[in-house]
């Protein structure tokens, strides 16, 4: 019995810490074309509509060098926001709902496993990025 509680105690740890969320970055590239409208990573990547996303993961929300964001995401960045795997999934659900004011008009990805996906392809441009 003890050995089940311990196990049950494990998993439950796991799903509050956003580590069960480890998505397939190949899945996450495909599922990033709906954003590449106007998000760029990678090599070269610059901001487009939206801001570039290379190294976004432990960054203050709404600080992006070069890129005229919106005063909703400037005062979550300035209150505390900093975009991690819990954050980003979290704002990928429904952008206008978690930083109400964003200018981002994308309503969010309706699928966890998009999600998942998604933030572990952003993470292969993040390298430096190491969760607490």
């Amino acid at each position: 019995m003890k050995k089940i509680i311990v196990l049950a105690a494990a998993a439950l740890a796991l799903c509050t810490t956003g580590a069960m969320a480890a998505g397939d970055p190949a899945a996450g590239e495909k599922v990033f074309k709906k954003c590449a409208g106007c998000h760029a990573v990678g090599e070269g990547a610059a901001n487009k509509v939206g801001p570039a996303l290379n190294g976004i993961f432990g960054e203050k929300a709404g600080a992006v060098e070069g890129y005229s964001f919106s005063q909703a995401m400037i005062d979550a960045g300035n209150g505390g926001l900093v975009w991690t795997p819990e954050t980003v999934s979290e704002f990928l659900k429904k952008p206008r709902d978690f930083v109400k004011g964003t200018k981002m008009s994308f309503p969010g990805l309706p699928k966890d496993d998009d999600i998942a996906n998604v933030v572990a392809y952003l993470q292969t441009f993040s390298p430096d990025f190491k969760a607490e």
